[in-house]
């Protein structure tokens, strides 16, 4: 304002100056006067020049710089600037942080999406569009109710009750792929809404399989426990033959055997699912091979009553890093299926060789009855039987394909199945290159 002041009285000074020595010298004061009058008009058009460069300078929102000097216009031309200037940056800071926020509600593992007060969509993340089937492009600001027409859904909405969640199919979900959502609602700024969806179709898998567990448990372990109570109270209250006697208590070993097992495998699940992963000993194929052929002949005695036709066939040499223990219960798991489920006059073919590509493949393959498509995916689930009167007669428990999945995972292997009905079956075990090692070339 200052400097605004000093400007005004320079240009009324300039005035009277010039018609003091130009016009009629200084005995005219009228004209002195006009003088000075015309000095505040040249002053106001300069300050109406600089004020009008601001305004267009504002109009514009151009941050370029403009001269205005240092009077008051430029002092004002550059506070606002600097208004600007820091009002730009903490958009800018703000723009950032919300762009920073909204990525990491992309990145988010759960559906998140924000209803306006009247349920329309006002934004969603990549999770949520895939979890309710959105498009970005076309269903903004559309009902939700609208667009997700599930039951359970609007049921949920309409109670306005949201304390908890709701369960409601997937997209996508079918009979054999089911998928589970868990919705819950979270109101916030007044009649605003926060949808938060979570996939927990493995959580409901997880459960049902836990059931399945524990009923599947709870009957085996009760089938012979009934049989042996029987026996007992037989014994207890009976007068028995001497040769009675001993079929019963054969009977009653066979089924105290049958829970040894189970709770035995059972053990071997738990063991391989909470340990630590195995260690990295070499353990020689042929010594594996070995103790599996004298276990099969063992087997065969005690199931068929004699020896049955039995190959094995190795790379000599071969060498497989893992566990000795859970490598030995793997592979004779398989060759033990084999045995029980095939004919015994029909030969089963045992092998493990290295690869051209490099690894190696253990394999069983027998002539059975063979295995129907449908029943392959869920062969290495516990409890699993394909004919389940036919596997308690030849003492199996369900769980062998079931350790035999966990230990091939466990050492980076991988299950496979070949079978079809009326053309036996062939399990094998793939192990990896880094796994197998062969034997040096001796040098000539």
């Amino acid at each position: 304002m200052f400097w605004r002041l000093v400007s005004f009285s320079l240009f009324q000074a300039l005035a009277v100056a010039m018609v003091w020595f130009f016009v009629n010298g200084p005995g005219r004061l009228d004209v002195l006067a006009l003088a000075a009058l015309a000095g505040c008009y040249a002053w106001l058009v300069f300050d109406s020049v600089r004020a009008w460069r601001l305004l267009r300078w504002l109009r514009a929102g151009d941050t370029s710089h403009i001269p205005l000097g240092s009077g008051f216009w430029g002092e004002s031309l550059d506070r606002i600037r600097k208004l600007v200037r820091n009002r730009d940056r903490a958009i800018s800071e703000s723009d950032a942080r919300l762009q920073e926020f909204l990525a990491a509600l992309q990145a988010s593992p759960n559906g998140v999406l924000l209803l306006d007060g009247d349920g329309r969509i006002e934004w969603f993340n990549q999770t949520a569009g895939r979890h309710f089937g959105l498009d970005a492009s076309r269903d903004m600001l559309q009902h939700l109710g609208n667009l997700v027409r599930e039951p359970a859904l609007a049921a949920y909405f309409a109670a306005r009750d949201y304390r908890g969640d709701v369960v409601m199919p997937g997209r996508g979900s079918t009979s054999s792929l089911p998928v589970k959502l868990s919705v819950h609602l979270h109101p916030y700024d007044g009649n605003r809404s926060l949808l938060l969806s979570r996939d927990i179709t493995a959580v409901e898998q997880a459960e049902a399989m836990r059931r399945d567990f524990v009923a599947n448990v709870s009957h085996e372990i009760r089938t012979p426990l009934t049989v042996l109570g029987g026996f007992v109270e037989t014994l207890q209250s009976l007068v028995l033959s001497e040769e009675e006697r001993s079929r019963y208590l054969d009977l009653m070993s066979q089924q105290a055997q049958r829970m040894q097992t189970l709770v035995q495998d059972l053990l071997t699940l738990s063991r391989l699912e909470g340990s630590p992963p195995p260690s990295q000993d070499w353990v020689s194929v042929q010594s594996l091979m070995g103790q599996c052929e004298q276990d099969a002949h063992d087997l065969s005695s005690v199931l068929w009553g004699g020896a049955r036709a039995l190959r094995f066939e190795m790379d000599a040499g071969l060498e497989i890093a893992g566990a000795a223990t859970e490598l030995h219960s793997a592979m004779f798991n398989l060759i033990g299926n084999a045995i029980r489920y095939s004919p015994r006059d029909k030969p089963i073919e045992v092998r493990c060789s290295a690869l051209p590509e490099g690894g190696a493949v253990f394999s069983v393959r027998d002539q059975g009855a063979g295995i129907a498509p449908e029943h392959i995916p869920r062969l290495t689930e516990r409890f699993y039987r394909v004919d389940r009167s036919r596997s308690r007669e030849t003492g199996g428990t369900g769980l062998g394909l079931a350790i035999v999945k966990h230990v091939a995972q466990r050492h980076g292997a991988e299950l496979g199945i070949e079978s079809a009905p009326g053309k036996g079956s062939c399990f094998s075990i793939r192990f990896a290159p880094q796994r197998v090692r062969l034997p040096k070339p001796e040098l000539k």
